[in-house]
């Protein structure tokens, strides 16, 4: 069996917490994961629906995480798609491996945590600080004043710690505001690619724990961004913003410039909150600029059409 890594089924039951699983059929042995179309008699694979489970059923795959079971290879799980990322998580994610990169950048009294891996021309600034299983990518600068929890992961491209765009108006023109904060990125959080986060003007930005943001996102200065909050690609967070726990920020959503969005507040994709405003409410979806519950939203659309037609 290729592979770095070999995994038996009843591992991966007892991972899931599925009892008796051992006791249907064979207790085979993966080594890697796949989607169903490149499955071998070494492979793990999911199927989220029926159709897809008939396609596994019909391959070469060893185990099968689906809703039920029609032969011995499945393990019945409710969440197919969660259950298999736990599993690569567990055994088959070899990111942080990789040690640090001969061509990158360690500044003086910089510390590294164990396994951690850094790209190539990534630079640490003096005195950065990383936790343990911190995987960086290539090109990524984190400049000093910024620590790292443990398990970070962080996108080839990114920034982090760079001033923020912090101004005050004088006679003579803009005068630039001291950037002379900190940033601290809490455990589990993932960075993606070109995302730039500014340190603190005079305080700190925090990102929580477990908090995923993508790729070419912006948070400015001062913000807190709570723990497992979703920012997806192209949002844009202006300084002192604060973001609750379990919030989702879809494509291309702004915020202003000290807003609050509460714990679990979902904004619908170029949504716009305009400066000081807050949202507040878990699971409520705002859509639009400026954003409001997605009802109100449809209403104000539906009346609108109502207008040009009758025009």
């Amino acid at each position: 069996m290729m592979g770095l890594v070999s995994v038996r089924k009843s591992e991966i039951a007892a991972l899931l917490g599925i009892e008796g699983a051992e006791r249907r059929g064979e207790d085979v042995a993966v080594a890697r994961v796949s989607r169903i179309e490149d499955a071998g008699p070494d492979a793990l694979v999911f199927a989220a629906d029926d159709k897809a489970l008939a396609e596994a059923v019909a391959s070469d795959a060893a185990i099968i995480l689906a809703k039920s079971a029609p032969d011995d290879r499945v393990l019945v799980v409710k969440e197919p798609r969660t259950a298999f990322a736990l599993v690569y998580e567990r055994w088959f994610d070899r990111r942080g491996l990789g040690g640090v990169h001969s061509a990158a950048l360690i500044g003086k009294d910089a510390e590294l945590g164990q396994e951690c891996e850094i790209g190539a021309y990534a630079q640490i600034g003096d005195g950065v600080r990383l936790g343990d299983r911190c995987v960086i990518g290539p090109r990524v600068v984190i400049l000093p004043g910024t620590t790292l929890g443990a398990r970070v992961r962080v996108q080839a491209g990114a920034v982090l710690g760079s001033d923020g765009f912090g101004f005050v108006r004088s006679a003579k023109g803009y005068v630039g505001f001291p950037q002379i904060g900190t940033l601290a990125i809490e455990d589990d959080v993932e960075i993606g690619a070109n995302a730039t986060i500014d340190r603190g003007a005079l305080g700190e930005t925090r990102i929580g724990r477990g908090t995923k943001i993508d790729n070419l996102v912006h948070i400015g200065h001062n913000c807190r961004i709570g723990e497992n909050v979703i920012i997806a690609a192209q949002v844009g967070i202006a300084g002192s913003t604060e973001v609750g726990n379990g919030a989702i920020l879809a494509g291309q959503v702004g915020l202003g410039e000290k807003v609050v969005i509460g714990p679990g507040v979902i904004v619908g994709a170029q949504g716009g909150v305009p400066t000081g405003k807050r949202l507040s409410g878990s699971g409520v979806v705002f859509w639009g600029t400026p954003a409001r519950p997605i009802k109100e939203y449809l209403r104000d659309l539906a009346a609108l059409a109502r207008i040009r037609r009758e025009d």
